[in-house]
């Protein structure tokens, strides 16, 4: 099976499950942060990255599908290493390499803009003091030298807007026909 059909299907099943406490689903997340990267002309592989930028949430083996799970308060699930892990087999590393930082890229703004902290919503301010919190200037220093900082940085701003209740965007097959065009193998 080829990796835009996993996709597919991944969000197929996981569609309605809520996104950790923001009003929205997992798809409308993903949706609206992609939509996002569209709207500031990203590129195809960066557009990508903003629609599945959370995919590890939904392959990894925690049991999402219980409604009553809540494990995410709890633990970091290490979503981001999950989905750069289950994104290599079908998609080069400018798609890959954002889904990877883009949590280390929230700890970074959190530590270098002021301003920032301020509009994360108070499950993610959560969920960032289980991934470590705010960075310190070594790591900060550390993530800027990083080639896909930028790239990271960019789809961490998408996440954060994609969060609203109700809102409009194009629906997964306009996502997915431009993920087609990033996929460089069949999933082995």
């Amino acid at each position: 099976m080829d990796i835009i059909t996993e996709i597919e299907q991944v969000f197929a099943k996981y569609k309605n499950i809520p996104y950790l406490g923001e009003g929205v689903t997992q798809l409308q997340h993903a949706l609206q942060s992609a939509y996002e990267a569209e709207k500031a002309r990203a590129s195809d592989e960066l557009i990508t990255a903003a629609l599945l930028h959370d995919i590890g949430h939904m392959v990894h083996d925690l049991p999402m599908e219980d409604p009553n799970y809540v494990g995410f308060w709890n633990q970091d699930d290490s979503h981001e290493v999950v989905g750069e892990k289950w994104l290599a087999r079908g998609f080069p590393e400018a798609v890959t390499q954002p889904v990877r930082w883009h949590v280390a890229a929230k700890r970074y703004l959190v530590a270098t803009d002021p301003e920032y902290g301020e509009i994360l919503t108070a499950a993610s301010m959560h969920v960032l003091q289980l991934q470590g919190g705010a960075m310190s200037p070594e790591e900060c220093a550390e993530f800027e030298a990083m080639e896909w900082a930028q790239d990271a940085i960019a789809v961490r701003r998408w996440d954060d807007i994609g969060k609203a209740t109700g809102r409009t965007t194009p629906g997964l097959e306009h996502f997915i026909k431009i993920a087609k065009r990033c996929a460089r193998t069949p999933a082995q």
